[in-house]
């Protein structure tokens, strides 16, 4: 066997071990909070890990093109080195908006509804532009300025909320006028469910496609990623930071819009004060947990959504509360930082012991420092 593929081998043997570590990891701690707790530990495991019924399967997908949406938000603003954390308030005032757009209906079927798509894009990107704006001219960190945006946004999109909304006859309850049936995004069935998978899932897998496209195979990707890791060499080399951060935040902005569509065009077709919320800050969660990588992101994405669906029933099935779910969520990521880190410190020394072996030294010259192999496969 050659030296390249077996470290091509052992690179993928290393990225697969990681987020098996960190689930075992995760289980281990679930399960040690389970038995403190005094409740019983194989009945919870038993009802989260059961193979979930078509209806089931048919939320945890829907879930789960919600969060992957809200997880390439987030992964965009990491690749840049940037912390959005206004995901939440981004996705909020842009569905509030695509809401009061499509319930309009100025144009007609699905004229209207990608018309509203393109106002969300637009609000969530502006939204977001703001903090990068801050950034560039103030230095204001987008840590801060996107926490504070949040709240604005949901002050904000309450008082336009009881400024543009109707009240339905008999009820408390006031929402934004009805998208016309004409505009709603069409579903598709799964066999032997009675709900529908929504249609922004195909969408969102544009999304995802687009997204690695761009990371991954053009200049702005490059450049986006290089100053990302290092705005001293991108500067040098001719890269304009503060434009690439102020691009950076709008299109995680503009990501952000489409959040809470599958949802608004899918199942709610109005925008009142039940509609989902926390959707954003799942999102950092998921990019964590998928490395900012399209695929990984994914399988984040569905990971959360099926523990959530699966762990709806303890409370009636076992007597256990589903927020064990949250305990759960908490660790994966934390174990996910965790054993990534100390995968790539050993296939780091992997690397170099390869090194001196081809060099004919058989050594491992520079174990225990960080290398090249470090920053590979944690950027992988």
């Amino acid at each position: 066997m050659s030296s390249a593929l077996q470290a091509r081998l052992t690179r993928l043997g290393l990225l697969l071990a990681a987020p098996a570590l960190a689930l075992l990891l995760a289980y281990a701690v679930t399960t040690l909070v389970l038995e403190i707790a005094g409740d019983p530990a194989g009945d919870v495991w038993d009802q989260i890990l059961s193979w979930p019924e078509p209806r089931n399967l048919v939320n945890i997908i829907n879930a789960g093109s919600v969060y992957y949406l809200s997880g390439i938000a987030v992964a965009i603003g990491f690749r840049m080195n940037l912390f959005n954390i206004g995901v939440d308030g981004q996705y909020r005032i842009a569905a509030f908006v695509a809401a009061v757009v499509a319930g309009e209906a100025w144009l007609p079927g699905y004229l209207n509804t990608a018309f509203a798509i393109v106002a969300a894009m637009a609000v969530g990107a502006l939204w977001a532009g703001i903090a990068g704006l801050l950034r560039v001219t103030r230095g204001v960190s987008e840590v801060i300025s996107t926490i504070m945006l949040n709240a604005v946004s949901t002050g904000l999109v309450a008082y336009l909320l009881r400024k543009l909304a109707v009240r339905e006859e008999g009820s408390n309850d006031i929402g934004t006028r009805e998208i016309p049936s004409d505009s709603w995004i069409g579903g598709f069935p799964l066999p032997g469910a009675s709900n529908e998978v929504y249609g922004f899932v195909i969408i969102a897998a544009v999304v995802g496609i687009a997204y690695s496209v761009v990371i991954n195979r053009t200049r702005f990707g490059f450049d986006l990623r290089a100053t990302g890791q290092s705005e001293t060499a991108a500067v040098a080399s001719g890269v304009d930071v503060k434009r690439m951060i102020v691009i950076s935040m709008l299109l995680s902005g503009a990501v952000a819009g489409l959040v809470g569509l599958p949802i608004l065009f899918g199942d709610a077709y109005t925008y009142g004060v039940t509609f989902q919320s926390g959707l954003g800050f799942a999102g950092i969660a998921i990019a964590l947990l998928g490395r900012n990588n399209a695929i990984g992101i994914v399988l984040g994405a569905l990971l959360f959504a099926f523990l959530e669906e699966q762990a709806n029933p303890l409370q009636i099935v076992v007597g256990v509360s589903p927020q064990i779910v949250d305990i759960m969520q908490g660790v994966i990521v934390l174990a996910v930082v965790i054993v990534y880190e100390v995968v790539a410190r050993f296939g780091s020394r992997l690397e170099q012991r390869q090194a001196g072996r081809d060099l004919g030294t058989g050594g491992d010259a520079g174990a225990g420092r960080g290398g090249p192999g470090d920053k590979e496969v944690a950027r992988t």
